[in-house]
């Protein structure tokens, strides 16, 4: 047993907390807001198990010239955005090719392929199956075209990836969703993918059960961490606290902690965000809208519509437009009812260039581990990366060494074109 501090209490944070508390070690937790009340708050509530392959840059011409010219909702920018933030697109943009991202995804999908089950084992232990449903979700496509390559393209996803997925018309999807107006071009069925009708909530259960089962949840400073003689410590509003080993947690804030350590972290902070509905008829299951790049849930609190990708920089005020076109655009198709008084929600996704997170040993700090950098996965996958890490922390697993040897993709070491 060692004494460890978790520095982030999202969902990466909490559940990395709960798996080390699991193994016998002494964890404390330090953040400056409750536990859940960051990125983890404000995302889709999705647990998506059918996402063996993480989203790539688009890389065909019309795609890139309707991001430009601002014709698609799929992403906004700004030329401070983009401009701070080129060598790590540049590098996305690469290993978003066709056979590059194939390599990348299988280790993803190493790690989707028991996200379900490791989030399972926290949400019974926690009591919190009131927030999850396990009926999928669904695609719609307001255009033939679109929907026919992606029809066409689930037989590859069922042969790579056993994903489990259903095409129909737009009739199905109707009598599915009655709180649709009008039928789509076609949708899809996505299965096996689970459902959280309050993330924020979720991640704060998990809070709860750490602590009931001893563990420590304080708020701090993580910026102040530092390497003092064999121990690492940091500033808490309890005052200074040590502890013999250290993880990194703290999503899109950790490049900024890891700079003060002297690491060199390429990272594309991507902004999100978030309006509530008050929707007469509530949908039985998230519904994403390809057209517009927003999903549709079902919340605790009304409908949450929750948009694609801002690329911004640091902007600390939201950017409303991708909500409002959805918005306006929707009108027509589903009655969403008016906003709710809760102020619309914006929050930023931590994405690696490479594409997958970023888990294990520090290459230069002895007890330093490194969790983060999940995407649009973290909600997903931060009890299975944390099942691993706490494999590495406790020397079961050796990436390169061992039987899961795809391992070796995620860890700091093997990434020098991501963090130096």
């Amino acid at each position: 047993m060692s004494e460890i501090l978790v520095l982030g209490a999202g969902m990466v944070g909490m559940t990395t907390a709960l798996e080390l508390q699991s193994r016998g070690h002494r964890v404390t937790v330090v953040d400056r807001k409750p536990a859940g009340q960051e990125t983890s708050f404000g995302n889709a509530g999705l647990i998506q198990s059918e996402a063996a392959e993480p989203y790539a840059m688009p890389r065909s011409l019309p795609e890139l010239r309707d991001l430009l010219l601002g014709r698609s909702n799929d992403v906004l920018w700004s030329p401070a955005g983009v401009w701070g933030q080129m060598p790590a697109l540049w590098q996305y943009f690469r290993n978003s090719h066709p056979v590059r991202h194939l390599a990348l995804s299988r280790p993803h999908a190493q790690l989707i392929a028991t996200a379900s089950r490791d989030q399972e084992r926290w949400i019974a232990a926690s009591k919190a199956q009131d927030l999850i449903a396990k009926t999928g979700y669904i695609s719609i496509f307001d255009d033939a075209r679109s929907f026919d390559r992606a029809a066409a393209d689930l037989s590859r996803l069922k042969d790579l990836y056993d994903i489990a997925a259903t095409p129909m018309d737009g009739a199905r999807f109707c009598a599915m969703e009655p709180s649709y107006l009008r039928p789509p071009a076609g949708a899809i069925h996505w299965q096996d993918t689970w459902s959280c009708s309050d993330p924020g909530g979720l991640v704060a259960r998990y809070a709860a059960l750490f602590q009931q089962q001893g563990g420590a949840l304080v708020t701090g400073d993580a910026s102040s961490l530092q390497r003092r003689g064999d121990r690492w410590d940091v500033q808490t509003a309890a005052g200074v606290i040590a502890a013999e080993q250290a993880v990194i947690a703290l999503g899109p804030w950790s490049p900024d902690l890891l700079r003060r350590l002297g690491y060199r972290v390429r990272m594309i902070r991507k902004q999100g965000a978030h309006r509530m509905y008050d929707t007469p008829v509530p949908l039985r299951r998230p519904v994403f809208h390809t057209r517009y790049s927003v999903v549709l849930s079902s919340m605790r609190g009304g409908t949450r519509m929750t948009c694609g990708v801002a690329l911004h920089g640091r902007a600390r005020r939201p950017d409303l437009r991708q909500l409002d076109r959805a918005a306006a655009g929707l009108a027509t198709e589903i009655d969403l009812g008016i906003p709710t008084a809760d102020a619309p929600w914006h929050g930023t996704r931590p994405f690696m260039p490479d594409m997958l997170p970023m888990l294990g040993a520090a290459p230069r700090h002895d007890r330093l581990w490194f969790n983060f950098g999940h995407g649009h996965q973290g909600f997903t996958l931060g009890a299975t990366t944390a099942r691993h890490l706490a494999d590495m922390v406790d020397g079961r697993v050796r990436p390169g060494g061992g039987a899961e040897t795809w391992l070796e993709a995620l860890t700091p070491a093997a990434r020098p074109k991501v963090i130096a």
